[in-house]
């Protein structure tokens, strides 16, 4: 099925995510298709909800939280968010940045450095173009596309959503993305 490797490529760039249910349509009423550098940036935008309500829902002392002794608490998972945006968001732009948020364990630290990574990456998503999409831009792994790097960070944010996710349904939270569905 020739579909199949679209559909694989879809899910794996965070593009299609049973974490971001809505629709990726820039006109519904026209029934038109975004741009791929807005379907990247809506799936940017849901990811980006998720994670800074559920930074937002686990209480102060959850932040310490971890399921076993082997895993990253709560907060580090937040740290790790901050600290690999603010990396590859400021490298796309061109203005690399020194991650800092591994160094904090507050959650108001911790919540304001998870802010700070998304100003970053706002920018470097708003930037964004489908002309300027095949940019080599410089990443932790070396040269890729611009494209490639956002949608990568996508995914990422999607991955480490979904433990944090558990880590809150392991508190008795109702993760974000998981609020709807339980209206209805």
């Amino acid at each position: 099925m020739k579909s199949c490797p679209v559909i694989a490529f879809a899910l794996i760039a965070g593009l299609v995510s049973p974490l971001a249910p809505q629709a990726l349509v820039a006109d519904p009423a026209q029934g038109q298709a975004p741009s791929t550098a807005e379907a990247i940036r809506q799936s940017y935008n849901a990811v980006k909800n998720n994670i800074l309500k559920a930074a937002d829902k686990m209480p102060d002392d959850g932040y310490s939280f971890k399921p076993t002794p082997e895993q990253r608490s709560f907060g580090a998972w937040v740290a790790h968010v901050a600290d690999a945006q603010t990396a590859g968001c400021s490298r796309v732009l061109g203005t690399p940045k020194t991650p800092s948020a591994g160094s904090k364990t507050t959650k108001a630290d911790l919540v304001a450095a998870l802010k700070d990574s998304f100003d970053t990456c706002d920018a470097a998503y708003a930037a964004l173009t489908d002309a300027n999409g095949n940019d080599t831009v410089q990443t932790f792994r070396g040269p890729s596309t611009r494209l490639a790097s956002l949608a990568g960070n996508v995914a990422h944010d999607n991955e480490c959503y979904g433990s944090m996710a558990v880590y809150l349904r392991l508190k008795g939270i109702v993760p974000p993305s998981s609020e709807n569905m339980m209206r209805r």
